[in-house]
């Protein structure tokens, strides 16, 4: 893992990482593909999650007052109940499977905002049962390839937040789904001294990409905000099913 590939890709996943962080819509899912492309996806997993957590650090500082607490309130128990399945079902779920699930889930979506235009529509009251199951599915498909991102939007997306409040939220949920994160990822041995050796050095562009990112979100206008959410969730959801079915069928 010390190639110049390596690194070229290391460096650039650090930095969609801490952008994503910063609020910067769904960029940090990209992290883990970029990564992959040179390293086995599984590898690539345990290596950035240190790097999200330090960056979720940046991030939780940044928007420390800007968040819903009622959608953390519901989404969080889902969530780490979601981790706690994907733990348990670590040696038995194909990770191609899920990860093709997660980009069926995210584009179907996408295209229903698209289609019906309701990505800036009025605000909505936050429901538990709703929030609960894509709690659950984002914690679950967080854990397997840090791709919670798609199941989250489609219960947060409709619920009409300002951006600010939506990349808080967002924010704040993924630090504490990372942070559980790191008990059962060491547990399995997807963290190791060597990962952490890597890490460290990604660190520093990741966390300086986190004030880019929060920078950027207050200087796009709300309703391009989230047309770019949109089109970056069907975008990478897409990447995520072809990934997936190559996986499945390769």
């Amino acid at each position: 893992m010390d190639s110049v590939e390596f690194w070229i890709a290391a460096v650039v996943a650090s930095l969609l990482v801490g952008a994503g962080k910063g609020g910067l819509p769904v960029v940090g899912i990209l992290g883990v593909p970029v990564l992959a492309l040179v390293i086995p996806v599984g590898q690539a997993a345990g290596l950035l999650l240190p790097v999200y957590v330090v960056s979720d650090m940046f991030g939780l500082y940044a928007y420390r007052h800007a968040f819903d607490r009622r959608v953390l309130g519901i989404v969080l128990p889902g969530a780490i109940a979601g981790i706690g399945f994907g733990w348990a079902t670590a040696h038995l779920v194909p990770e191609a499977a899920v990860t093709a699930l997660v980009g069926i889930i995210g584009v179907a979506f996408a295209l229903n905002l698209l289609v019906r235009r309701a990505q800036t529509g009025g605000r909505q009251e936050p429901k538990v049962g709703p929030g609960l199951f894509w709690g659950a599915v984002s914690g679950f498909t967080s854990f397997v390839s840090h791709s919670g991102g798609p199941p989250y939007q489609v219960y947060a997306l409709p619920l009409g937040m300002p951006k600010a409040v939506f990349a808080g939220t967002s924010t704040i949920a993924f630090a504490i789904i990372n942070a559980v994160k790191l008990v059962p990822y060491w547990h399995l041995g997807q963290l190791s001294v060597s990962n952490l050796g890597h890490a460290a050095v990604l660190f520093l562009p990741a966390s300086l990409a986190v004030f880019g990112g929060v920078w950027l979100v207050r200087l796009l206008p709300e309703k391009l905000f989230f047309r770019l959410v949109t089109w970056a969730l069907l975008a990478v959801s897409l990447r995520l099913l072809w990934q997936g079915m190559r996986g499945i069928w390769g």
